[in-house]
């Protein structure tokens, strides 16, 4: 459970910082995305948050294409890799 909570609380502080970098506050990337003030605050301090509502910031901060790779198939660099991985 440990790791799940990290896991979130890494994400949530990306995404602040992403925010900040932009200069947009978190009153106006509830505006952008449509995703309500409370919970873009409850999700920089807690990391909670519907996955709904992180596609939608991660839209309006032209982070979307991160998600493309979660959950990526495997790719491997070189035959030692696979062979290794069996």
């Amino acid at each position: 459970m440990d790791n799940i909570l990290s896991a979130k609380k890494a994400i949530a502080e990306r995404v602040k910082a992403r925010r900040r970098e932009q200069k947009i506050s978190q009153l106006k990337l509830a505006q952008f995305s449509q995703v309500s003030f409370g919970s873009i605050k409850r999700f920089e301090t807690s990391g909670e948050i519907s996955l709904n509502s992180l596609l939608k910031i991660a839209f309006v901060l032209g982070c979307e294409k991160d998600f493309k790779e979660l959950f990526a198939k495997k790719t491997y660099s070189s035959i030692e890799e696979v062979i290794n991985e069996q």
